[in-house]
């Protein structure tokens, strides 16, 4: 894969799983369990010999703005965005787009949801 200037990417793709905790009570992605499916994540990316140069990150990231449809995360260079609720769905986007490149239309974030 390459940019639009013909550089090699230096990963081929970055999950980044929205952390966000808000103090004031509101939901929040940290409330859903976030932490957990960012480990579980990372733990199957590295199992299946998935991370590193030239293959996938898997990042932190803060409010990704689209808590009504949280938990969320968002695949990137294509830009999907994903719901999930359990260790299965995660495996799932492992094993279906960060291995083998193939979207899982089940979970996808519909287009509207905001904050």
């Amino acid at each position: 894969m390459t940019t639009n200037h013909s550089t090699p990417l230096y990963f081929q793709r970055h999950i980044f799983f929205c952390l966000n905790q808000r103090p004031d009570g509101e939901s929040c992605c940290a409330d859903q369990n976030a932490r957990g499916a960012f480990d579980r994540c990372k733990a199957l990316v590295k199992q299946a010999g998935l991370a590193g140069a030239g293959q996938v990150r898997v990042n932190k990231a803060g409010c990704l703005d689209r808590c009504a449809g949280g938990p969320v995360a968002v695949v990137y260079p294509e830009g999907v965005w994903y719901t999930f609720v359990d260790d299965a769905d995660i495996e799932e986007i492992v094993q279906s787009h960060l291995k083998n490149g193939v979207v899982v239309e089940r979970l996808l974030l519909p287009p509207g949801v905001g904050r």
